[in-house]
């Protein structure tokens, strides 16, 4: 990679990491080190688990088994999305999450009486994100598509 494309990639990370979604990852995961073992570590480390780069992809079987570390990811990145929408509108958007032993489920959000996000999972012993920027477009999307459901049904998300 030449310096001008690493430079560029770096910015993009930067850029990806300062996004509120992205922090209020972060958040999460440093409230779940009770040790202070991760208290040193810089953001991009923490979400580093959330890089999956094609090849990674590829290596992982088609069908198998989720890991506990990557169902924890998993957990974590639907909480920061609830608590995205959470902060951005003010109302408690609770993630649902149902999951089979082969890692196949679905997770849902509701505010009050609405289903705000409704969102099949496959392949979840393969999740992750290619970048930083990918992880934070997606998270940013689901709170997006969460914050147009309460807006658009405000009286039923508020009930």
């Amino acid at each position: 990679m030449s310096d001008a494309a690493a430079s560029i990639a770096v910015a993009e990370d930067e850029a990806a990491l300062a996004t509120p979604f992205v922090k209020c990852l972060v958040r999460l995961i440093r409230a779940q080190d009770p040790h202070g073992s991760w208290e040193g570590k810089p953001d991009a480390e923490l979400l580093g688990d959330y890089i999956i780069t094609r090849e990674q992809r590829r290596a992982n079987p088609i069908i198998g088994d989720p890991d506990p570390d990557v169902l924890w990811r998993l957990d974590k990145f639907y909480a920061a999305v609830g608590l995205a929408i959470e902060e951005r509108c003010g109302l408690m958007a609770s993630p649902m999450m149902e999951m089979s032993h082969e890692g196949f489920g679905r997770v849902l959000f509701t505010a009050g009486r609405l289903v705000v996000l409704s969102k099949t999972l496959r392949d979840v012993h393969r999740f992750g994100f290619e970048t930083f920027w990918k992880l934070a477009q997606a998270g940013t999307k689901l709170v997006g598509d969460g914050i147009a459901a309460i807006e658009t049904y405000p009286d039923v998300a508020r009930a």
